[in-house]
């Protein structure tokens, strides 16, 4: 036997070693990878479904939210069983731009009769409106700077997305948020 010969015979086995050694690397590979989408998988239910964290901004939520920002967290089940109503700040699909969301307050559901000024900031004159089924009535706690109901008329209840109940950013303001 030469040189050449017994080299030849242990390249089989150096092979077959680096199959086993590839082979349990990428079963370990395979078994992380399916943990993380199942995890993500959860995040994306969970996120999209249950609950999920949201940036609200603006002058119209006044002094229940910040003019600069909060993060608040919404639970998007509430509104699947009929459980908002006059008091719950909701997050709304925007009637007028499909893209935007806005929050604002619920004052009426169907059936009540919302009495609301038409313009607070430059006059006193008051309407009422019975809010008709399926829908609810929605304002901004500063009334004198926020587009809502009283624009937009009543909303359909399949516009709510989500019913908020915490504010977790700023931190000083953490906890549930007041009606």
């Amino acid at each position: 036997m030469n040189g050449g010969d017994i080299e030849t015979m242990r390249a089989p086995k150096l092979m077959l070693q680096y199959a086993l050694r590839w082979k349990s690397t990428a079963k370990e590979v395979i078994s992380h990878s399916i943990v993380f989408a199942q995890f993500f998988s959860l995040m994306h239910l969970t996120n999209a479904y249950i609950c999920s964290p949201t940036l609200v901004y603006g002058p119209s939520m006044l002094p229940t939210l910040n003019f600069t920002g909060d993060v608040i967290l919404v639970e998007k089940l509430s509104p699947l069983l009929g459980k908002v109503g006059p008091g719950d700040v909701v997050l709304v699909r925007s009637p007028e731009n499909p893209r935007k969301t806005i929050t604002k307050r619920i004052v009426g559901v169907e059936g009540d009769t919302i009495t609301f000024l038409v313009d607070p900031g430059s006059s006193d004159r008051s309407d009422s409106m019975l809010v008709p089924k399926g829908h609810v009535w929605i304002q901004g706690d500063n009334i004198y700077a926020s587009n809502d109901s009283r624009q937009l008329g009543p909303i359909p209840y399949g516009l709510i997305l989500g019913k908020a109940f915490c504010r977790v950013w700023p931190p000083e303001d953490f906890g549930p948020l007041r009606q």
